[in-house]
C-alpha cells in the first residue's frame, strides 16, 4: 500500500477544473472530460477532474429534461456512464466537486469560494482551467501560481464577439478584454488558444487540443464503408444543431436564407437545437418561402443525424465548434464561413468555406449535389482524441515538467502570506484583484452572483464542506 501511494506521489499529478458538466452538454462539460480520460489513458499520470457541483434548485435551471441529482456521488455516475458508453478502455481519472451556482443572466455557472481547495495543498502540481477568465473573474483565494508548480489555461469562448451583441456591447468589450487579459496573466504561466478567434493573451499558443468523440468517427468508418460497397450513405439533405440562441450562428444562416431564397429555391433545411430563443427563430423560419423545419435538440450521435449529407454552420462566435468536428468526422460535407474559427477544419477536403452570401449559395447547392470525399487514416486520426491529447502535451510542454519536491502543504492562503509590494508588478496586480474580489460590493458591481464569496449552508452540507463564517480577518463588508 505504502509503495502504492509512493509510485501516486511519484506521478505528474493534473487537476482539470472546468465551468460545466454533464447533463449539460455544452462544450466545458464534454471536451475536459474527455481531455481527463485520455490524459490518464496510459496510466502514465494521475488526472482529476474538477466539475461544479449545484444545488438542486441551480440543477433545475441549467440540466435539460429536469435531470436532477441528489449528491454528487449520483452525478459522478451519470457523468461515468455517459463516458464509458463513449470510449473502449477503463476510465482512470478522479472526479472531485466545486460549490458553483448558475447565473441566469449569463447562462453560465460561476464559482463560489476558493475552488483551488478542491485539491488539497500537498497534491497540488498542474493545474488546467478550462476557460481561465471565468474561472478567475471573481477568485478570491489561493493565488493558482502560489498553490500549483504550473497553471495551464486553455481559452473556449470568444467572450467577447458575445458581448458585443448586448446592449452597449463594444463598451462591454472593451472592459472585459481588459479584465481577461489582467485574470490570466496573474493566474496562469501557459495560455493555449484553440484558435485565433479567441483574444489574444501575452505568451500563448495557438492550438485546437480538442478532438471528437469516438461514436462520430465509428459512424464515419460505417459511412465509409458503404461508400464503397457503392450503397447510398447519406439520404438526407441540409441541416444545422446548436443550442438555439440567435449569437449560436441561427441569426447568420436565417439571414443568408432569406437573402437567397430565389437562388436556393427547392432547398429544405432541418434545425435542431433548444434554448432561450427557440420561440423567435421558429418564427423567423415561418416567414422564408423556403423550407425551414425547426426540432428540438438532440444529440448530434442519435441516428437520427446519421444520413444527412450537408451540415450548414455559418457561425462565427464560436471558437472551434464542436459540431463541426463531429458532422466531418462522420463523413459529411461541412458548409462554413471562412473564419479564424474554422482554420484547423480547412485541412478536410469535406469542408468547405465560403466569404459571402454568393459563396454560401455555391458551397452549399455544390454539396448538395455531389458525394462527400472519403476521409483517409490519418484524416479521421487529426479528430480524434489521440492526436488532440497529444498537441496539448506538446503545446503545453507536460512532457519537459518534473514534479516539484517543494512541500506544498506548506503554503498558506495567499492573504495571509508575507507580500512585498515591491517584489514585482503582478504579485501587486494579484493582491489588488484579491483585495477587489474579497468585497461583495465590488463583485456584485462586477457580475459575480450575490453571496457567491463562500459556499453557503446547502452547498457546505451537500458537498460535506465546513461553513465558513464571517470574520474580522474576511474582506468581506458587513
Amino acid at each position: 500500500m505504502m509503495m502504492k501511494q509512493q509510485q501516486q506521489q511519484q506521478k505528474q499529478h493534473i487537476a482539470i477544473f472546468t465551468t460545466a458538466s454533464l447533463p449539460w452538454l455544452t462544450g466545458t462539460a464534454v471536451n475536459p472530460l474527455f481531455r481527463a480520460a485520455y490524459l490518464a489513458k496510459d496510466g502514465q499520470r494521475r488526472v482529476t477532474l474538477v466539475i461544479p457541483w449545484l444545488t438542486l434548485n441551480h440543477q433545475l435551471l441549467v440540466y435539460p429534461n429536469n435531470i436532477t441529482f441528489a449528491s454528487p456521488s449520483h452525478q459522478e455516475a451519470y457523468v461515468r456512464r455517459w463516458l464509458e458508453d463513449r470510449v473502449s478502455f477503463p476510465l482512470g481519472f478522479e472526479l472531485r466537486f466545486y460549490p458553483g451556482k448558475f447565473a441566469t443572466d449569463k447562462r453560465s455557472i460561476l464559482p463560489v469560494g476558493d475552488i483551488s481547495d478542491a485539491i488539497p495543498d500537498e497534491e497540488a502540481d498542474i493545474a488546467v482551467l478550462e476557460e481561465p477568465e471565468h474561472l478567475t473573474w471573481f477568485h478570491h483565494g489561493k493565488k493558482w501560481k502560489t498553490k500549483f508548480n504550473y497553471v495551464i489555461g486553455i481559452v473556449h469562448t470568444n467572450y467577447l464577439e458575445y458581448v458585443k451583441r448586448e446592449k452597449q456591447g463594444r463598451l462591454k468589450a472593451f472592459l472585459l478584454k481588459y479584465l481577461n487579459s489582467w485574470v490570466v496573466g496573474i493566474y496562469c504561466h501557459k495560455v493555449i488558444r484553440l484558435s485565433d478567434a479567441t483574444q489574444e493573451y501575452p505568451k500563448s499558443i495557438v492550438c485546437n487540443v480538442h478532438g471528437v468523440n469516438p461514436k462520430f468517427l465509428e459512424i464515419g468508418l460505417k459511412k465509409l464503408e458503404q461508400q464503397k460497397l457503392q450503397e447510398q450513405p447519406f439520404t438526407k439533405g441540409a441541416y444545422y444543431i446548436g443550442k438555439m440562441v440567435w449569437s449560436k450562428g441561427y441569426k447568420e444562416l436565417l439571414k443568408l436564407l432569406k437573402k437567397h431564397q430565389k437562388e436556393l429555391a427547392g432547398l429544405e433545411v432541418d434545425l435542431y437545437g433548444s434554448g432561450e430563443d427557440s420561440e423567435e427563430i421558429k418564427e423567423a423560419a415561418r416567414k422564408l418561402d423556403l423550407t425551414v423545419n425547426v426540432y428540438p435538440g438532440r444529440d448530434h450521435a442519435d441516428p437520427l443525424f446519421h444520413n444527412y449529407k450537408v451540415f450548414l454552420n455559418p457561425s462565427t462566435t464560436d471558437v472551434v465548434c464542436t459540431t463541426t468536428a463531429e458532422a466531418l468526422a462522420m463523413g459529411k460535407i461541412v458548409v462554413c464561413a471562412d473564419h479564424t474559427s474554422n482554420e484547423f477544419f480547412k485541412q478536410f477536403p469535406n469542408c468547405r468555406v465560403y466569404d459571402d452570401g454568393k459563396g454560401f449559395v455555391r458551397a452549399t447547392l455544390k454539396a448538395l449535389g455531389e458525394q462527400p470525399s472519403q476521409l483517409t487514416e490519418q484524416q479521421r486520426h487529426e479528430l480524434s482524441w489521440e492526436a488532440a491529447t497529444q498537441r496539448f502535451i506538446s503545446a503545453s510542454d507536460l512532457n519537459r515538467l518534473a514534479r516539484a519536491d517543494s512541500n506544498l502543504s506548506k503554503r498558506s492562503l495567499f492573504a495571509s502570506s508575507s507580500i512585498s509590494v515591491g517584489k514585482n508588478l503582478e504579485d501587486m496586480s494579484a493582491y489588488i484583484h484579491f483585495l477587489a474580489s474579497g468585497f461583495e460590493t465590488s463583485r456584485t458591481a462586477f457580475g459575480a452572483i450575490p453571496g457567491s464569496l463562500q459556499p453557503d449552508e446547502e452547498l457546505c452540507k451537500d458537498l460535506g464542506l465546513t461553513l465558513k463564517t464571517p470574520s474580522r480577518n474576511s474582506l468581506k463588508e458587513d
